[in-house]
């Protein structure tokens, strides 16, 4: 597989995403459905930002894992949330996570009204081998 990122600029580089990637020669591709902080009975979040994202970020992680791909084939990351001055102060999570897997991905952030039950935060990805 190869990847080719296109940045015109650099001010995205702050913001732990790219503005495009180039993928040729995949092996396989892995649409993941939106992950949130739902636990392993099913049962929504009820907890802060910081709490539901990092559980996200968790059930992304394992989602991709026992799918047999990895982190960094992530090529597309959308962010969904019912409140970005709230996710805001926790966005270093955010980045954070990205370096450790060394993920270069196109991402949309949106804010939306509501989410399912109690939930903050979603993260929806594509991935690939």
């Amino acid at each position: 597989m190869e990847k080719k990122i296109t940045n015109p600029w650099k001010w995205q580089d702050q913001r732990s995403y790219v503005q495009a990637v180039e993928v040729k020669n995949v092996e396989s591709t892995l649409y993941v459905s939106g992950q949130t902080a739902i636990d392993d009975d099913g049962i929504s979040s009820d907890e802060d930002m910081k709490s539901q994202l990092i559980k996200a970020l968790q059930n992304l992680e394992k989602v991709i894992n026992e799918a047999g791909f990895a982190c960094n084939g992530i090529v597309r990351l959308n962010i969904y949330t019912t409140s970005t001055a709230e996710l805001w102060p926790h966005f270093n999570i955010f980045q954070s996570w990205i370096a450790k897997h060394n993920i270069k991905q196109a991402t949309t952030m949106l804010e939306v009204t509501s989410l399912f039950e109690t939930l903050k935060v979603e993260l929806e990805a594509t991935v690939v081998k």
